[in-house]
């Protein structure tokens, strides 16, 4: 890589891993404070205090949470509203539930609110900017809710931070009380003028004031009934409700800025911290532990629970039977969450993984065997060995089960039938054995999506999950640290084998997953680059003819100009193509074929890329393969739109097309003609057409181009019909016709003309094709790609601009994006938006360079003179 392209590329990856590092830092920081705050307390006393936790107190916690869930979804009703769309009200409830239980417990990108809304909405008509600004709403709803009621809270008790803030009471009621109160009035005056707010280069349009009263009575219920949550299961000495509930919002916004999922460790020191002295710290504790299995373990579990039924219910049978046909107006939503699957399945298995290892180091109490009994000792070490084991290699095939290999679907339940063992021999835990017999049975109606034949030791295991896997580590590292604290540590714990040695066995236990998992690690770092045995391009050409011609998508026709390799199926009925530019593997389009195979297609192509360290990048993909770029741990940007003109209803009658009838039947009254000729072409064909290419070439600002568009190659051009326009006799002007299939959708790929001739020459040749094939029976016709097309950042059109010339299909014949996508829009077109998808953390630009240096060929051949 270049000193230039490294020096492009370390700001992007710092800025992405700027706060991964951060919230990685706050969660160790945050699990310190709490090993600092707990270390006079006692496993015991926490367990202790949670068993003498009376029922009815549960049912308090677990009712609020209930209607606390409830308001939540209210955010979604509100921004729905607030974008002006509407959808079915069950919907917004299934979108809203499952984006909050998944997101807030997980916090993974692909499992976040926003993506989880985006595969339901998207399926009742939202498109990804919609959904992506119906997310920000939310965000910065619940962001500035949560901060008035946190805010008007401590102006009413400010003591609650006193030992927090370096302030006097009075000056915190100050402060809280005209802040919360000019915020109030700032957002009513902008939502009632319908101002902007400027925050920086952001620009925030106001609800109306009915949506704005709406959402705040959403954000004050909401937050009272999860700090309510809390409060009912805090000791005597917590103080009152209202104090609790500035506590409450100050800890959640910190551990929402921490950037840890859930705030896990930073939300627990905060609160703990602001406990009024003398309140016991291991009763605080047992709170908050019942508070995470309430708010977040149990809603996520009955989410899970609901997707899991409902994929059997999808698959028909039993589920069928019991439960009914999922309705007409639900099936797209339940179709969608579908796609979550793979990275659901992984994070449950992640979880029940991390169980496994916390029930290893916990001491085997009450002993049921003698402490003479040697076979009793041998169950105990054997059954905590298993478990230990089995945590770790759940927590290994989390990887294999994102990546949907079927192998590591099976061996997940062989891993769970393992812990199920494990925790029975250690003293017969059938609450444990309970819960991972349950965790296997809701897995089994995923089976269907896991159908890879791909290692599990493929693939890269990225930053997240080697974040998640230190975090794991980290955490029952210090929970081993807590619960075996009585025991001073000596050398001969390694060796003490007795039923009652349960400090020893943990150790043991401890030392055998951690083992597994630097084995595992090392071995995977290790493995040499595979090898890839593509076809011979000839072969690969034959093959990719015969896909093409199945199929309907103009673009495909482009591997066809033998500068790219293609990637195919099993069965060869399906194939990505791609080039190679530095560190980029370039994908072009969507991937050409069976849909089927498209999932397998894309892993395959983004592991091959990894796996030589390279970067996957997916380049004009359309909108419907979004859903697979973020399963698979890309972001995608929009790069542009395309003109699509629907050729059934298409007409010039009207007065919006009266200059271009005009131009249109002037150029047939001054003798301009089109003949569309077919395949195979005569060689003097190629050659009388040679100089038009020649002097369009020349005319040009740099030279022959390739990747997204075909050359002026004769062993290329037979491939395609081509439309000669003449004056007269002599031919002036050409174009190729990319029509694949029956015919259906058809593109223009090399359009070119004499320089003298170019007034009116593009106009002409589209309609003259817009007319043919629409009487050819066709139904679409493609105008090709506009650049920054339906992009509004003018900061975001400045950074890109530079890469404009390179992006156009009929380059040269426009200045500007501006202008070129107003002649497109002149035929009345359907704009699509097209994106490129890439890592996440890599900036756009890195992978927009070397796309343009694919397409203009090289360096030197960029931008030419200019």
């Amino acid at each position: 890589m270049s000193k230039r392209e490294a020096g492009a590329t370390r700001p992007g990856k710092l800025r992405h891993l700027g706060p991964v590092l951060l919230g990685f830092s706050l969660f160790g920081l945050g699990i310190w404070a709490l090993h600092h705050l707990l270390k006079e307390v006692s496993a015991d006393e926490i367990y202790t205090q949670i068993q003498a936790t009376p029922n009815y107190v549960f049912a308090i916690a677990l009712g609020a949470t209930a209607l606390g869930y409830t308001a939540l979804i209210g955010y979604d009703f509100w921004a729905l509203k607030y974008l002006e769309k509407k959808l079915p009200l069950r919907v917004v409830a299934l979108g809203g539930f499952l984006g909050y239980a998944f997101g807030n417990t997980i916090g993974i990108s692909v499992l976040s609110g926003g993506a989880v809304r985006y595969r339901i909405y998207s399926a009742f008509g939202l498109n990804a900017f919609e959904v992506a600004a119906l997310a920000s709403y939310i965000a910065i709803a619940m962001g500035t809710g949560l901060s008035l009621v946190g805010v008007f809270a401590l102006a009413a008790h400010p003591a609650a931070l006193s030992g927090l803030l370096p302030l006097t009471e009075e000056m915190v009621r100050f402060l809280a009380l005209s802040g919360g109160l000019a915020t109030v009035a700032l957002l009513f005056g902008l939502g009632i003028s319908g101002k902007v707010l400027r925050l920086g280069k952001y620009e925030i349009a106001m609800p109306r004031p009915a949506i704005l009263s709406g959402q705040m009575v959403v954000a004050l219920f909401d937050s009272t009934m999860a700090a309510l949550t809390l409060y009912v299961l805090l000791p005597a000495g917590a103080p009152d409700f209202v104090t609790f509930l500035a506590i409450y919002a100050t800890a959640t916004m910190v551990g929402v800025m921490s950037h840890v999922p859930g705030g896990v460790g930073v939300f627990e020191t905060v609160v703990m911290a602001a406990m009024p002295a003398g309140t016991a710290v291991g009763d605080v504790a047992a709170a908050l532990l019942m508070f995470r299995l309430i708010y977040y373990l149990i809603p996520f579990a009955l989410a899970f629970v609901i997707v899991s039924l409902n994929e059997a219910r999808l698959a028909g049978g039993w589920a069928v039977r019991l439960f009914g046909e999922i309705s007409d107006p639900m099936r797209p939503a339940f179709n969608a969450v579908a796609g979550m699957v793979p990275w659901l399945s992984g994070a449950w298995a992640f979880g029940l993984g991390a169980y496994l290892l916390a029930l290893s180091l916990l001491p085997s109490v009450p002993t049921l065997h003698d402490n003479d009994d040697l076979v009793g000792a041998i169950l105990l070490e054997g059954g905590t060995l298993v478990s230990s084991v089995a945590g770790a290699v759940l927590l290994i095939l989390s990887h294999g089960l994102i990546r949907r290999v079927a192998g590591a679907f099976w061996l997940t339940l062989v891993a769970i039938g393992g812990g199920v063992v494990s925790v029975l021999l250690n003293n017969f835990d059938y609450e444990s054995a309970a819960l991972l017999i349950a965790g296997a049975l809701l897995l089994w109606p995923f089976r269907q999506e896991f159908y890879r034949e791909a290692k599990i030791t493929e693939g890269v295991l990225g930053p997240a999950w080697i974040a998640m896997v230190t975090a794991v580590i980290m955490a029952v590292s210090l929970f081993f640290i807590f619960v075996h604290a009585a025991t001073p540590y000596s050398h001969s714990l390694w060796i003490d084998f007795a039923q009652n040695a349960n400090t020893p066995r943990s150790l043991r236990a401890g030392l055998v997953g951690s083992a597994i998992l630097v084995i595992f690690t090392t071995y995977v770092a290790l493995q040499p680059l595979a090898r890839r045995s593509p076809r011979t391009p000839t072969e690969a050409l034959i093959a990719a003819r015969k896909v093409i011609g199945a199929q309907s998508d103009p673009t495909a026709c482009l591997a066809l100009a033998g500068d790219k390799e293609l990637t195919f199926s099993a069965d060869a009925s399906a194939f990505v193509m791609f080039a190679r530019r530095r560190k980029s593997w370039v994908a072009l389009g969507d991937p050409v074929g069976d849909m089927r195979y498209f999932d397998d297609l894309g892993w395959d192509f983004v592991e091959a890329a990894q796996q030589a360290n390279c970067r996957p990048v997916f380049y004009e993909i359309s909108e419907r393969q979004l859903p697979r770029m973020i399963e698979m741990g890309l972001a995608a940007h929009k790069v542009g739109e395309e003109a699509v003109i629907k050729l059934g209803n298409f007409t010039l009658s009207g007065a919006r097309f009266k200059t271009l009838r005009t131009a249109f039947n002037q150029a047939h009254r001054d003798g301009m003609t089109v003949e569309i000729c077919q395949p195979p072409h005569a060689p003097d064909l190629i050659e009388t057409l040679r100089p038009i290419s020649e002097a369009w070439l020349g005319d040009k600002v740099g030279h022959e181009k390739s990747f997204s568009v075909g050359r002026f190659d004769p062993a290329y051009l037979r491939h395609f019909p081509i439309a000669v326009a003449r004056r007269g006799a002599e031919p002036v002007a050409f174009a190729t016709i990319m029509a694949p299939g029956k015919g259906k959708r058809v593109a223009v790929d090399l359009m070119r003309y004499r320089p003298e001739d170019a007034s009116g020459m593009i106009e002409f040749l589209f309609l003259s094709l817009i007319d043919h094939y629409q009487r050819a029976g066709a139904e679409e016709f493609s105008l090709g790609m506009a650049p920054l097309s339906g992009l509004s950042a003018r900061r975001t059109a400045r950074l890109w601009s530079r890469f404009g010339a390179l992006m156009f299909r009929h380059g040269g014949a426009f200045s500007n994006f501006e202008e070129l996508r107003a002649f497109k829009a002149q035929f009345n077109p359907e704009w699509r938006p097209r994106y490129i998808a890439l890592p996440v953390g890599v900036s756009p630009m890195v992978a927009m360079a070397d796309v343009t240096m694919l397409i203009s060929g090289g360096r030197r051949r960029r931008l030419g003179r200019k």
